[in-house]
């Protein structure tokens, strides 16, 4: 396992662990309280448990070498992580609603709310920090399952926070169907979380297209231009967790000798390796040139050019992205 990998290994065991102690202490303070909104975030968070479970599964499984089977490597797993992670909470913020809403109707006093403030406050900074740092961190590693776990750890804390305040507001008014109604909210912005998450999932497994890489690569490409670099054309960015799989076409004078257009795609795959930090698999088909393309070429000493040079097409993600050939 390489050291990239043991990190997010050690990142997503930190998780499991603050989930267990963290969801303990919020079934504890519900014990205390009685609280409709306190099993409500303590519902939400016992879904960390699980998560987070799956979550450092999907770590190890991504950081696996390519095989036979899985010729791309095992990356893709990290977006099922994130769908599996927001099916629950969706179904758990389903659960909370038809919970909080028979609370609501049917409301009940709420016991020792000091108690549970100052449980839910704790857990509350816990995640809020943890949910930060792994956000943060998965960003800086490339990893979504890190990412969407720490997300699922901020929105937890918010939670909390939510929680807290329903609760004082229960012990300074004595309006007891604050706590029902404070449950509701919170079920629905649960159930809102988890169905976006379950969206950035299907679209990772979708392979839609990462604009911002897909920017960064075309930026490349026209910073370091070269005369027989003529047109690049249907540029192709796939994410495999942190990996990234690149192909693109590129036109070049049909006139170049087979080891010259090697060396050319050769350094232009180098070029966009040393671009990003993750592990680039790239692949450049190399179309020759034709006549027609003289004009937006500027290879200065053609021997063949039929027309004169024009200008140069500016490479963005407008055309570059197109499976078609440029023309002025």
């Amino acid at each position: 396992m390489t050291a990239l990998a043991q990190t997010k290994t050690r990142l997503g065991l930190l998780s499991l662990v603050v989930s267990v102690a963290l969801v303990a202490i919020k079934f504890y303070a519900y014990h205390l309280t009685r609280s409709q909104v306190v099993l409500t975030d303590a519902l939400e968070s016992i879904i960390n448990i699980f998560t987070s479970g799956f979550a450092l599964y999907s770590l190890y499984l991504a950081a696996l070498p390519k095989d036979e089977n899985h010729p791309y490597g095992h990356g893709k797993i990290e977006y099922l992580s994130v769908g599996f992670e927001g099916a629950l909470i969706f179904m758990a913020g389903a659960y909370i609603l038809y919970s909080a809403t028979g609370s609501l109707l049917h409301p009940h006093a709420v016991d020792r709310p000091g108690w549970g403030v100052a449980l839910l406050a704790t857990t509350a900074v816990a995640n809020l920090g943890l949910g930060l740092y792994l956000v943060r961190q998965g960003k800086a590693l490339k990893s979504v399952a890190l990412a969407g776990d720490g997300q699922h750890l901020y929105i937890d804390a918010l939670t909390s926070i939510v929680s807290s305040g329903a609760l004082l507001l229960v012990a300074a008014t004595g309006v007891v169907r604050i706590d029902g109604g404070a449950a509701l909210l919170l079920g629905g912005f649960i159930l809102v979380n988890g169905g976006r998450m379950v969206g950035r999932s299907v679209a990772g497994l979708m392979d839609e297209t990462d604009t911002a890489v897909v920017t960064e690569v075309i930026a490349e490409l026209q910073a370091h231009r070269r005369a027989p670099w003529i047109d690049v054309h249907n540029l192709r960015v796939q994410r495999y967790g942190a990996n990234l799989h690149i192909d693109c076409h590129m036109q070049m004078p049909y006139y170049y000798s087979l080891e010259h257009v090697h060396t050319e795609l050769h350094d232009i795959e180098e070029l966009i390796r040393a671009k990003f930090a993750v592990e680039v698999e790239m692949f450049v088909h190399a179309d020759p040139c034709t006549f027609a393309a003289c004009s937006l070429c500027r290879m200065a000493d053609c021997p063949v050019r039929a027309h004169p040079f024009e200008r140069a097409v500016v490479w963005d993600l407008h055309n570059a992205v197109r499976n078609e050939r440029h023309r002025l």
